[in-house]
């Protein structure tokens, strides 16, 4: 990859990298709602209150969801790149 390349990847990389962020806090957030039965937000690890079983199923379900979107993103942003400059962005 040129400089020049480089130069021009590297704004597209972050924004779709935010973009991807926003979308994947979403849908994690529409995906607990829907299999919750509390109906409330996603438990934090460090809440005491909520069961260990609920607060470990919401981070893997998290991770699950952000890993699926970022290579989703990624890959897109990748396709989209090569369709305009014609050379792959690595």
């Amino acid at each position: 990859m040129s400089a020049v390349s480089k130069a021009l990847y590297m704004p597209l990389s972050i924004a779709s990298s935010v973009a991807g962020g926003l979308i994947a806090g979403r849908l994690f957030t529409e995906i607990w709602q829907r299999i919750s039965p509390s109906d409330q937000e996603p438990p934090d690890p460090k809440d005491l209150d909520r069961s260990g079983r609920e607060a470990i199923t919401a981070a893997a379900l998290q991770g699950l969801v952000f890993g699926l979107v970022r290579a989703a993103v990624d890959r897109a942003s990748a396709h989209g790149y090569r369709a305009v400059t014609h050379e792959p962005p690595t």
